[in-house]
């Protein structure tokens, strides 16, 4: 109870602190506390006979791992409203009005009182928890009100802090889940060795969702006229520094065709990138222009994407893949281009990353710490082809061998939730 209540204080002051920083014009700061504030007359709008489901996710990365399981829970609970909670921002702006759930909403703070009025409100039938987004009064209270409470896409690893001597009392929380859905076995045995066992090996579902997007692939008419037939390289949320080894690609292999999705696609951004390359590149916006004279293509062989929401169905065109950030905090997603059997090249940061780990170990991926390792992966997959095919093939086996999280996760909710609605 002390330490619930010391917690509990910790959050209203992470909270001050939020607002105290938001008056000072901090752009996120400012949109956490504008949106609480915005959604505190949202209970009064509700109907008293909806069934809700509750999924929460910490941020964009989040939701993209639970999105297969609310898109069929849209699909299969027609009788259910679902409600999706963001905590971050950039998050919630995204996906504010995601078509396949009825209310978005930022995660009110995590204090007695409004968590009271949270679950009065709306009364869910089911609260999913994604990853590793732990809110412990909100924990406290769906066990004490008989909510089930589900977490999915887990991943424990020993130096968290669960298992820390000092963490002894948040472990326990992770007991007042009905069940958690780990990524591996690591994770489960670790929960084992705590005597949390209502644990299930599930996988990761961000696989389900990339193998969906490749089956409802899109094409790009315009994109295609670009590449003509060249050998494609495709840079996936590339940073500045990524782009250093780049240029360094384009003079040695200037006859191949270079698409760069940049992490960032604000003008400054892509105009500075595109002055970069001089005459030999345009945007595709320039591109996809109805009034585009396409015969201004024949000079160009960098493509800058100066948009969001495409670049998931541009692997498809590639031949190499490069990944961003792996000379950051770490790399971007690898699974949207492996899905396609795509080889995979990236920086010396992946090693949070299982899949990237995996890759690596099974010679779909590659990864480089310099100028001289990066030409020489680039000259092996492109000279050798022994080397691609074999590279291609374990990316696209890797993924459809990892299929399936989401039917195991939904098959509980089946099975051991819906008899008690």
């Amino acid at each position: 109870m002390l330490i619930r209540f010391l917690y509990t204080i910790g959050i209203y002051i992470y909270g001050f602190i939020i607002n105290l920083i938001a008056i000072f014009g901090h752009k996120k700061a400012k949109s956490w506390t504008k949106g609480r504030r915005q959604q505190k007359n949202i209970y009064k709008k509700l109907t008293p006979n909806d069934r809700w489901i509750w999924i929460h996710v910490s941020s964009l990365g989040e939701f993209e791992q639970a999105r297969t399981v609310i898109d069929q829970l849209h699909i299969r609970y027609k009788d259910h409203k679902i409600l999706l909670t963001f905590f971050s921002p950039s998050g919630y702006e995204i996906r504010k009005n995601y078509p396949n759930v009825d209310m978005v909403l930022y995660l009110p703070l995590d204090v007695p009182r409004n968590i009271k009025k949270f679950i009065a409100a709306f009364l869910p039938e089911l609260a999913i928890f994604v990853k590793y987004d732990f809110w412990f009064n909100y924990l406290y209270y769906l066990k004490k009100n008989q909510i089930p409470t589900i977490l999915i896409s887990a991943v424990f690893r020993p130096n968290q802090y669960f298992f820390r001597w000092y963490g002894m009392y948040m472990r326990r929380y992770l007991k007042y889940f009905d069940h958690i859905f780990v990524q591996n076995s690591i994770s489960k045995i670790l929960l084992e060795k705590y005597l949390i066992l209502n644990v299930t090996i599930a996988g990761d579902t961000r696989f389900d969702r990339v193998y969906e997007i490749a089956q409802n692939t899109v094409d790009y008419p315009q994109i295609e006229k670009f590449i003509s037939n060249r050998f494609v390289y495709i840079a996936g949320s590339s940073w500045e520094e990524d782009e250093k080894y780049i240029y360094q690609a384009i003079k040695k292999y200037p006859d191949w065709c270079y698409i760069i999705a940049p992490h960032e696609v604000h003008n400054d951004r892509i105009n500075k990138l595109k002055k970069s390359f001089k005459n030999s590149a345009l945007t595709y916006s320039e591109l996809n222009d109805n009034n585009f004279d396409m015969s201004k293509v024949n000079n160009k062989n960098i493509l800058i994407i100066d948009t969001i929401g495409i670049l998931s169905h541009l692997y498809k065109y590639a031949d190499i893949v490069h990944i961003g950030n792996g000379f950051g905090k770490g790399i971007h997603n690898i699974l949207e281009a492996a899905v396609y059997g795509k080889p995979i090249i990236f920086g010396p940061n992946y090693k949070k990353f299982q899949e990237a780990i995996d890759l690596v170990n099974l010679h779909g991926a590659f990864s480089f710490n310099n100028i001289n390792q990066y030409l020489e992966i680039l000259d092996n997959l492109y000279n050798d082809k022994t080397c691609y095919n074999n590279a291609a093939d374990v990316c696209k086996n890797y993924i459809q061998s990892n299929v399936g999280a989401t039917n195991i996760i939904l098959k509980y909710i089946d099975d051991k939730l819906k008899e008690t609605w």
